[in-house]
């Protein structure tokens, strides 16, 4: 089975998500949106492109990245993306002339040598393939004590690791406090995955945490299934947080946990400064 829509087929699954919505949402809650308005399977959303993303993750950000360069989206620094006022105005767009018009944005940008980095970041991921790749490599237990180290550099405090199987899958606890007053006891299991983790592997996480913790927490090198986000989320049962592959190299890079941030000067030429002088 293949992924068989393109980046252009979701230009306007993706434009009535994000009216769906409000207007704004982060990456996730867009990937979500959007699959649920196409009736995308589970299959379907977990077909591996290459490294770490599905094919669904990745062509999704060249939907973001065409509607963004037309003008009807806008992202943040912080990866929240927002329709603007032309996008608010549009119900629907032709894909042959957003195409068209991206085409007229990037030869015209080459010309003139302009570079988005933000575009980049956000559809180039060989950064963050690499990274993944070299987590799944190290033993087991390397990677609980990185997670482990993750947990204490985003405030947890008396993080420990269980070093043993047979705990219904809780490889660790800490605990999180809140304005150093309100407290949670927090288990998270620590998956090394190349594919996605389904609905029942969160469902087993939460019955072997049942009276042990507040919060659960599930940190994977691969994705989640939407049933397993649903599951996660459910009412009525106790929460468990999930952090994805692409989570866990964007917070392993804000943290600087095996990752170093090299800036590169870019010098731009303004050809029509020399013009109008």
């Amino acid at each position: 089975m293949d992924f068989n829509y393109t980046y252009d087929d979701m230009f306007n699954p993706l434009l009535n998500a994000m009216k769906e919505l409000g207007g704004s949402g982060s990456n996730s809650e867009i990937e979500d949106k959007v699959a649920e308005l196409m009736n995308l399977t589970d299959e379907e959303l977990s077909i591996i492109h290459r490294g770490n993303r599905s094919k669904f993750v990745y062509r999704l950000a060249w939907t973001r990245n065409y509607l963004k360069r037309f003008g009807l989206l806008e992202n943040s620094k912080r990866g929240v993306w927002s329709l603007t006022k032309l996008g608010f105005e549009t119900d629907k767009v032709n894909q042959v002339e957003v195409n068209q018009k991206v085409k007229e944005i990037d030869k015209e940008e080459k010309e003139n040598k302009i570079v988005d980095v933000n575009e980049n970041l956000e559809t180039g991921e060989e950064w963050q393939d690499e990274l993944l790749n070299t987590i799944k490599k190290i033993q087991p237990d390397q990677f609980e004590r990185l997670c482990q180290r993750l947990l204490r550099e985003l405030g947890f405090a008396n993080v420990t690791v269980e070093g043993r199987s047979g705990d219904g899958g809780i490889d660790g606890r800490g605990i999180l406090k809140i304005g150093g007053v309100i407290s949670f006891h927090v288990v998270f299991q620590c998956k090394r995955y190349q594919g996605s983790v389904g609905s029942p592997t969160i469902r087993d996480f939460r019955g072997a945490m049942s009276g042990r913790a507040e919060k659960g927490l599930v940190i994977t090198t691969g994705t989640f299934t939407p049933d397993a986000k649903k599951e996660a989320k459910r009412d009525g049962a106790t929460p468990i947080d999930l952090i994805d592959g692409i989570e866990l190299s964007k917070t392993l890079k804000e943290l600087k946990l095996g990752v170093e941030i090299e800036l590169v000067e870019r010098v731009i030429i303004l050809k029509d400064y020399f013009e109008d002088i």
